[in-house]
């Protein structure tokens, strides 16, 4: 056997066990194909690749940009050496390696994503989108380049661009393991309601006792959607919520609060001393806008994780845990004041719920409530995929007389940011005629 095929056959023997993680003995035998053939590239490179896992970084870049200079035809071992480089902290040097790789293979998405992640790193965040971009367009499965590109995008404040690169991320292979909860919401996003609704499907097997696949299924399959959400799903649904719910309303930009504050201001500025109900009131973020108006603050909720956090408030004479159109039929002429934010959007047919605050309110008693705006044509409300269902202005206007309301405003807002997408919402103020 020839000097040559016993250095090849050396080589292979020492990847094998580097590939094995057995670094020594693949060491040893890198160093003994060099002491013989002092620039054999191929063991000079992966000696390089070798100490720099054992973060001798300056040796191993040594030996891997001598392996580039032999052999300079390799975009594989010039984009190792952009690695390198990225890893000092010469994202200038690994940028010009990257593009050296591509130049010799341009079609290889790797490459692209390792340039646009070390120009990002240089501030060159134009040129990295592109790059990023360039990754996915080859490979459009290619999560890390989806990944970093969703990231880019949020630093930039382009939420929207983003949240799609996200989801596009999460629901790739393998999906095991993660949260089908998370997944439905992934899927949805994406527009990809049968997927959606699949996984949907597939946690209601698993947890046949769990209300929250079966409604969000119903949501997405618009198969026996409800009425309204079940009391079981509500319940579930906010316990689970109740320790991060304020920290994710935030991050929303949610205005609920804010929005019956406003129509207060305009319809009740002058009213205090009032029996007032915060209908669903959850955490109680309510609370402080209602209690100026009050004599009597009651809060009722179906969830009790969220009146925990309402009762610390200090600010309610009463917590209540009760479905509330139960509540309102069971307490008549009660009040003077209904606010209700975030709470009809779990209720598609209001009737039932109208004339039960009809009943619960004193002549001449103010209903206050946010819903979120359905535009689409010809629709009264809809049941989305979120699991919220949005009402029709228009349908509103027709309901709201006919349970004997007096229509006082139906102001248009902005009622949360969700995935980068503003949330059409409506406060309604409506009065109980005399």
């Amino acid at each position: 056997m020839n000097q040559q095929l016993s250095i090849d056959e050396a080589f292979e023997q020492a990847f094998s066990w580097h590939k094995k993680g057995d670094t020594e003995q693949a060491k040893a035998t890198y160093l003994m194909i060099l002491d013989v053939v002092p620039e054999e590239p191929r063991s000079l490179h992966f000696l390089g690749i070798l100490l720099h896992q054992e973060e001798k970084s300056d040796l191993a870049l040594s030996c891997v940009k001598r392996s580039v200079e032999l052999f300079p035809d390799s975009p594989d071992w010039r984009n190792d050496l952009g690695n390198l480089l990225a890893d000092r902290g010469d994202f200038a040097g690994a940028a010009a390696e990257f593009e050296s790789a591509i130049a010799l293979v341009p079609g290889y998405p790797l490459y692209w994503n390792n340039l646009g992640a070390v120009q990002d790193r240089c501030g060159r965040s134009e040129e990295a989108r592109r790059s990023f971009q360039e990754a996915i367009a080859i490979d459009p499965f290619f999560g890390e380049a989806l990944i970093n590109l969703a990231n880019l995008l949020d630093r930039e404040g382009r939420q929207v661009e983003a949240a799609e690169y996200h989801c596009r991320a999460y629901v790739l292979a393998p999906t095991r393991g993660k949260p089908k909860s998370m997944l439905g919401i992934a899927y949805y996003k994406l527009g990809r309601l049968a997927e959606a609704a699949e996984i949907y499907r597939e946690w209601m097997l698993e947890e046949p006792d769990n209300p929250i696949p079966g409604y969000h299924y119903s949501a997405c399959s618009k198969e026996a959607v409800p009425r309204r959400a079940s009391d079981d799903y509500v319940e579930k649904h906010f316990d689970t919520f109740a320790p991060n719910f304020e920290a994710n309303l935030k991050s929303l930009s949610y205005r609920g609060p804010d929005m019956i504050a406003d129509a207060l201001e305009r319809s009740a500025s002058r009213k205090s001393g009032l029996s007032v109900l915060d209908a669903g009131c959850g955490t109680g973020l309510c609370g402080r806008v209602l209690a100026p108006y009050a004599r009597r603050l009651i809060g009722v909720d179906l969830s009790s994780a969220m009146l925990e956090v309402a009762k610390k408030r200090g600010l309610y004479h009463e917590l209540v845990k009760c479905e509330i159109t139960d509540y309102l039929v069971r307490h008549p002429d009660c009040f003077d004041l209904i606010a209700a934010a975030d709470t009809l959007i779990y209720f598609g047919d209001l009737k039932e719920l109208l004339s039960a605050g009809y009943s619960a309110l004193r002549p001449g008693g103010l209903f206050v409530f946010t819903v979120e705006e359905e535009r689409a044509a010809n629709e009264t409300y809809l049941l989305n995929p979120h699991g919220r269902y949005s009402h029709s202005k228009d349908h509103l206007a027709a309901l709201l007389p006919q349970a004997s309301f007096e229509i006082l405003a139906m102001d248009p807002d902005v009622i949360r940011v969700e995935f980068g997408m503003p949330v059409d919402g409506l406060t309604v103020t409506v009065r109980r005629r005399p």
